[in-house]
């Protein structure tokens, strides 16, 4: 299945193979590799899981790896543990730019 330019998707590559980390890690790190997942838009004109591709992050960088999921969600999450502060906080980063432009 093809998908489509400025799809949200997200990539995999692998940053560092495990002989290329640094000696200064635990052994259960340094023995596997360093990989990096990252969600974006797909900046090819289409494109299937697997390719190589390249995407634009939300902060506008470019980042090439491989095409793993189109439509991602966001999975993590902060745990069982109720956090008051992120019930405001976009209230509240609303209010102080608000400020800023007045």
């Amino acid at each position: 299945m093809k998908i489509g330019k400025e799809t949200w998707v997200e990539i995999h590559d692998t940053i560092l193979k495990p002989e290329e980390r640094t000696g200064n890690l635990p052994e259960e790190t340094r023995k596997v590799p360093l990989e990096m997942r990252l969600k974006g838009f797909l900046l090819e004109e289409e494109a299937e899981l697997g390719e190589r591709v390249k995407i634009r992050t939300v902060t506008g960088r470019i980042v090439e790896g491989t095409l793993i999921k189109e439509n991602p969600v966001y999975e993590h999450g902060y745990g069982e543990t109720f956090i008051p502060e992120l019930l405001t906080i976009g209230q509240d980063l609303r209010a102080m730019l608000e400020v800023d432009h007045e």
